[in-house]
């Protein structure tokens, strides 16, 4: 052995030796330091330890841990994805999982869905467990999301004054008798300049008074302080005689509590007890009261994660007699979930649950939800921005006009990270001095759009020429995912292993991607038109069709026609037939609907998808065909006169077939007046300055008709085309549109 190597050896060696002991003290304190809940340290001292073995997957996976846990959402991301880009979720299963979620906890909604449908393949071997649920309900949600961010509720939202907030935690929980009870998360003795959740911090309750929306100081409320416990939470009996609250004791990196009642009468506190096993139960952590009145009996709402819940902490209540004792604990299994759900709020005047969880369509960690109450709990409902957002939203109420939240979002007050630590904060609606106009009010509608509605392959009524249908949309649509597995089979026909897996999930997103999401475009269009006609305003709805290449043209037309009749038939059915008089135009207060129709056939689609019949796996089953088969809902316009439009045309749409390139086609529409008035014209507008447009005349007599041809040369041009002509009428700005359509060789 050489002389030089053995000096090096000497060397090097016991550098190396130091270096893995110091590792081995920064992981074995990070431990420590995570385990006590003091993730900032605990990251500190991961960090030290990564920069000295850089090559370690298992302490790449704890500084990501410990990121996600003291709420850096940010480098949580980057982070994550190191540890699933070095074992791919063979080590860490839940690298993948937690990737896509701080992906969206930092609002990225499109690369969350990205990964959340790599997730859903990754753990389809197991389509029962939590890893392929969750990712599938992550998929729905940033789908959700990437709509419901266009919309914010107009609403003055603040953060409460630095004499409620600070560096620390703080959590709102109610407002009484002229007082705001909240908890912070505050330390005993370590400066406030440090972000620590370690043994020196407890949580406590605080009050604090307002006075003409001023908070003062808040106020450590003695009475209801242990010193070795942390407390929090807040709620009052229907009386005002006693106050529900938690103390809970620090269990590793998490709280144990149970629900305590303090007796109150003429601004003082008397004895404390702890609730009964009936709803504290041995080895539960039981936290959270809040105190309505359900059913005219005074119950207990509270989160538990006791067995037989759906998953997590569950919400829960129990009916209060004599003040002191319970009914039979009742699981809300119609809200409760694989997730958390937590902080529930009970309004009794409009009979509304509030509660947040990270299952339900959100934007990101915890959202607040409504439930309303009527015999049963119905489907929760998103509350919304600016009440929600990419971080975790909980502990909301409300006191009259004021609705309050807890969150940790952008905006918080911090020393090191923005988003570790919460803030309560309050909205109030904004008045408006004027009513918007329609138009303002129709930007919402057309923010929601396109609606994109799918269908199976020839539906409605297969077979017919027919240009109407008797079929509801949304009846069709349950049929139509029904086939979930026979498009599964189909597509995946010729195909083994992972490759017929693979088919399998690509169908299965389309499914929960387009056809699912398209439903749920509805549902919401659907209110927020049912919401502009109630105003008594017309409306003109303009639905384009689209259809896979499989059938020929003119039948494609009738097609199309014939789905969006059933769209139609499906407003006329919702709700009793709420929508019927305005499609009819018989409603009391002159609101009316009109829908114009553009069904293109096949001119619009995919000239790269299968139009061979023999050939079904990709004509009919394939993802390429079956997004073809669809119409949209494309915009929304004010018809301001009130009036019916004055013109009308016989076929919209002129279909020249195929023919060859450099082929000059030529067409006529006959513009016909149905007024008993004369109508100006002021011309016509196109944006395809090949297309050679004469108009007859300038005006049309009452009843009567003028011609518009249209010429196009197709030098040049292949493929299929769509050109169109705008007819200007005077006094209006709809529009009547004229269409040539053709396949170019």
């Amino acid at each position: 052995m050489s002389r030089l190597y053995l000096i090096i050896l000497y060397i090097v060696l016991p550098s190396l030796v130091f270096g893995q002991g110091k590792v081995s003290t920064y992981l074995k304190h990070a431990e420590e330091k995570y385990k006590a809940g003091d993730y900032f340290y605990a990251a500190e001292l991961y960090r030290k330890a990564m920069d000295l073995d850089s090559n370690s997957v298992a302490t790449l996976w704890m500084y990501a841990e410990t990121l996600r846990a003291y709420k850096d959402y940010r480098k949580a991301e980057y982070y994550y994805k190191k540890v699933y880009e070095k074992e791919e979720a063979g080590i860490y299963p839940y690298s993948l999982l937690y990737w896509g979620l701080m992906q969206k906890q930092n609002g990225k909604y499109e690369e969350a869905l990205e990964t959340f449908k790599r997730a859903k393949k990754k753990y389809s071997k197991d389509k029962k467990g939590y890893l392929y649920l969750k990712s599938k309900r992550e998929i729905e949600s940033c789908l959700w999301a990437k709509n419901a961010i266009k919309d914010t509720a107009e609403v003055n939202f603040f953060r409460l004054p630095e004499t409620v907030n600070t560096k620390d935690s703080e959590f709102g929980h109610s407002l009484y008798d002229g007082k705001l009870i909240f908890s912070s998360l505050r330390a005993d003795s370590v400066s406030t300049a440090e972000e620590v959740y370690g043994t020196n911090y407890k949580t406590r309750l605080y009050s604090s008074k307002t006075e003409n929306g001023r908070y003062n100081d808040g106020e450590l409320i003695q009475d209801l302080y242990n010193e070795s416990l942390n407390s929090g939470n807040g709620t009052w009996s229907l009386d005002g005689k006693r106050f529900y609250f938690s103390f809970c004791q620090s269990d590793s990196y998490n709280y144990r509590c149970k629900i305590m009642v303090a007796y109150y009468e003429n601004g003082s506190w008397s004895s404390i007890d702890s609730l009964g096993e009936i709803i504290n139960e041995p080895g539960s952590n039981t936290t959270m009261p809040c105190i309505g009145e359900l059913d005219g009996m005074e119950v207990l709402f509270f989160s538990s994660d006791r067995e037989g819940g759906e998953g997590g902490m569950d919400l829960y209540y129990s009916a209060i007699k004599n003040g002191n004792q319970f009914s039979k604990v009742r699981n809300i299994k119609a809200l409760n979930s694989p997730d958390n759900e937590l902080s529930p709020w009970w309004e009794n005047s409009t009979k509304t649950l509030y509660f947040s969880s990270s299952w339900p369509d959100n934007f990101g960690g915890y959202d607040v939800f409504s439930s309303l109450y009527k015999t049963q709990f119905e489907e929760p409902l998103n509350l919304g921005l600016p009440i929600n957002s990419p971080a975790n939203d909980i502990y909301y109420f409300k006191n009259k006009d004021t609705s309050f939240v807890t969150s940790n979002r952008i905006g918080v007050l911090y020393s090191k990270n923005p988003t570790c630590c919460s803030d309560i904060f309050s909205s109030t609606p904004i008045i408006r001095l004027e009513e918007p106009t329609p138009r303002e009010t129709l930007a919402e509608l057309n923010k929601r759009l396109p609606v994109t509605l799918y269908f199976h392959n020839d539906c409605p009524d297969p077979k017919t020429w027919d240009t109407l249908t008797k079929v509801n949309y949304i009846i069709g649509y349950g049929e139509y995912r029904e086939m979930l597995e026979k498009y599964q089979k189909e597509y995946s026909t010729g195909l083994s292993g992972q490759k017929a897996e693979d088919a399998k999930e690509d169908i299965e997103n389309f499914f929960i991607e387009f056809v699912d999401q398209g439903v749920k475009d509805l549902e919401l269009f659907r209110d927020l038109l049912l919401e502009e006609l109630q105003k008594g305003l017309k409306i003109k709805i303009m639905v384009k069709g689209f259809a896979s290449p499989l059938a020929k043209t003119d039948y494609n037309v009738n097609l199309t026609k014939r789905r969006i009749s059933s769209l139609i038939n499906y407003l006329m059915a919702y709700d009793n037939g709420v929508f019927r008089p305005y499609i009819t135009n018989t409603a009391s207060n002159g609101g009316h609907v009109v829908f114009q129709g553009v069904p293109f056939g096949e001119y619009t689609a995919n000239k790269f998808t299968s139009d061979n019949f023999h050939d079904q796996k990709n004509s009919v089953y394939s993802r390429a065909a079956a997004i073809e088969r669809k119409i949209e809902i494309q915009s929304v316009t004010y018809l301001d006169d009130r009036k019916d439009f004055p013109i009308k045309v016989e076929k919209a749409i002129q279909d020249a077939g195929k023919v060859k390139s450099g082929t000059v086609i030529e067409k006529e529409f006959r513009i016909q007046n149905v007024t008993k008035e004369k109508v100006e014209l002021l011309g016509v507008d196109t944006p395809f300055d090949i297309l050679d447009i004469q108009l007859e005349a300038n005006s049309i007599d009452p009843e009567g008709s003028v011609v518009v041809k249209i010429s196009f040369n197709t030098t040049g041009y292949a493929g299929m085309n769509v050109k169109y002509v705008d007819v200007i009428v005077s006094g209006t700005e709809e529009t009547l549109r004229l269409y040539v359509s053709s396949e170019i060789e």
